[in-house]
């Protein structure tokens, strides 16, 4: 647990470095509460006319130095942001240095010296959140943006924290809320057995927010591989060239490539963005009968990332491939083809080897099939183009995404209430059994927003942030 709870606001003021560690041309050293003002003010000399309390502007940039014990530290850029128009809600300093480590490290000190704290792990979003500027989901949002490596990641933290979600959320919860409380107000006439809540039109809004929350739980698993990065596993016999695949789409060497079979015993994975999506591509040991145990272990492997992965790539030697092969393939893989939450493609490698068109060319188009000369880096782009368009197939419509497991969590418990509040209505239970069901329901939904929140859910998100977050 954290030195200082997450679920309480003090008095206190507190410093970090907001940059990343490490020494560039410019650092932000940024300060926030009650105090923030008098400590900036005191050790800031502007370059031009005096600047004191009274007279300085909130949102204005002001060129000075920053001297301690009448030593000139840094020359640097300090700006005011006047509670509560600031990120934290509190009256917060920034001080836009020098990139220097030793100025960076030096600063802080002083601040600390001058009554501040080093602040906790994403203690800055915690006030925020705990100020009224951002919900839970947002403050969450914000670690989202900041790890965002892709376009489409990128898209979904910033709409859910700007309140895109949020909203939805609230929307479902306000609806569901009033009918819960003509449920609850049932209780207080429960002698003269009054009904304020009319059932079928409680199953009809249960209807629509269940489908409303079933939307959103599905898109979770879009939501999940965009954030973490699209799983590609790459599989196919040995020395059907899936280590060159790699290395081609990928345009380094990434994997060691040999003649000799069973060369990948193990995984290689690397990451490529392309046209704004995260792919993961995963080389894996080659699909054959051994008698070595290591590679083996590198077999089983590659069957665990087939089942991990959402766009699988069999590579085929298209120049030694024969019909029987391919029934095989058909054979073997028939589940992964048909399962609609993933993408099984053929990529027919080899094609420079090829002198004529191979007579199970029919049974081969029964796939998805690519035709490619990994070796010659031959239609890799029409490969990276298939595998694009797919995504893009399967990608939810709206900007509304579920990319964080505790909200899919919420979720799941959310319709599992839900649904509990529909049987009891069609078992026609009493209006105290079905409020204990919805007041789960708006439970579940309000630790998403935090609504409802305890100090502990605080403290495992907000110490997954970076310091000065």
């Amino acid at each position: 647990m954290s030195t200082y709870p997450l679920y309480s606001l003090h008095g206190d003021t507190i410093c970090a470095v907001a940059t990343p560690p490490g020494m560039g041309a410019i650092a932000v050293i940024r300060l926030s509460g009650k105090q923030s003002l008098d400590i900036g003010l005191s050790l800031f000399e502007p370059e031009k006319a005096d600047l004191n309390k009274e007279n300085i502007i909130t949102h204005h940039l002001f060129l000075g130095t920053i001297q301690y014990n009448e030593q000139i530290v840094d020359e640097v850029l300090l700006s005011y942001f006047k509670a509560p128009h600031s990120y934290t809600g509190e009256d917060v300093i920034e001080i836009s240095c020098h990139g220097s480590e030793y100025i960076q490290q030096k600063l802080i000190e002083i601040l600390i010296d001058k009554g501040a704290r080093f602040a906790e792990p994403g203690e800055f979003t915690m006030r925020a959140f705990l100020n009224g500027k951002l919900d839970l989901s947002q403050s969450e949002a914000v670690a989202d943006l900041i790890a965002s490596q892709s376009e489409t990641a990128h898209r979904v933290a910033i709409n859910q924290m700007r309140g895109g979600y949020s909203r939805k959320i609230n929307e479902l919860r306000s609806r569901l809320l009033n009918f819960s409380s003509l449920i609850e107000l049932e209780l207080d006439f429960s002698e003269e057995d009054v009904v304020f809540a009319d059932r079928d039109q409680f199953l009809q809004l249960i209807n629509v927010i269940e489908n409303e929350i079933t939307k959103l739980i599905k898109s979770f698993q879009v939501g999940n591989v965009l954030k973490k990065g699209i799983p590609v596993a790459i599989i196919g016999k040995p020395n059907t060239g899936k280590s060159t695949l790699l290395n081609a789409i990928l345009n380094e060497e990434r994997a060691i490539v040999s003649e000799i079979p069973g060369t990948t015993r193990d995984t290689i994975e690397d990451t490529i963005i392309l046209e704004g999506y995260t792919f993961r591509f995963i080389d894996t040991a080659g699909l054959r009968t051994s008698e070595d145990k290591i590679e083996n272990l590198g077999i089983e492997r590659t069957y665990e990332k087939i089942d991990a992965a959402t766009i699988i790539l069999y590579v085929c030697d298209i120049s030694n491939l024969d019909k029987e092969e391919v029934t095989e393939i058909l054979k073997e893989f028939k589940h992964y083809i048909k399962d609609e939450n993933k993408y099984f493609i053929l990529v027919a490698n080899k094609i420079d080897k090829l002198s004529e068109v191979p007579p199970h060319l029919k049974e081969m188009l029964e796939l998805d099939t690519v035709f490619v000369s990994a070796k010659r880096k031959e239609n890799i782009h029409l490969l990276a183009e298939t595998i694009v368009n797919r995504v893009k197939e399967k990608s939810i419509s709206g900007d509304i995404i579920v990319s964080n497991s505790r909200h899919y969590e919420a979720l799941k418990n959310t319709l599992d209430s839900l649904k509990e509040v529909r049987k009891g209505i069609q078992d026609n239970l009493t209006s105290d059994l079905i409020s204990i069901d919805s007041r789960q329901a708006l439970h579940y939904l309000g630790t998403i927003t935090g609504e409802i929140t305890t100090e502990d859910i605080l403290e495992n998100i907000f110490s997954r942030f970076c310091i000065g977050k």
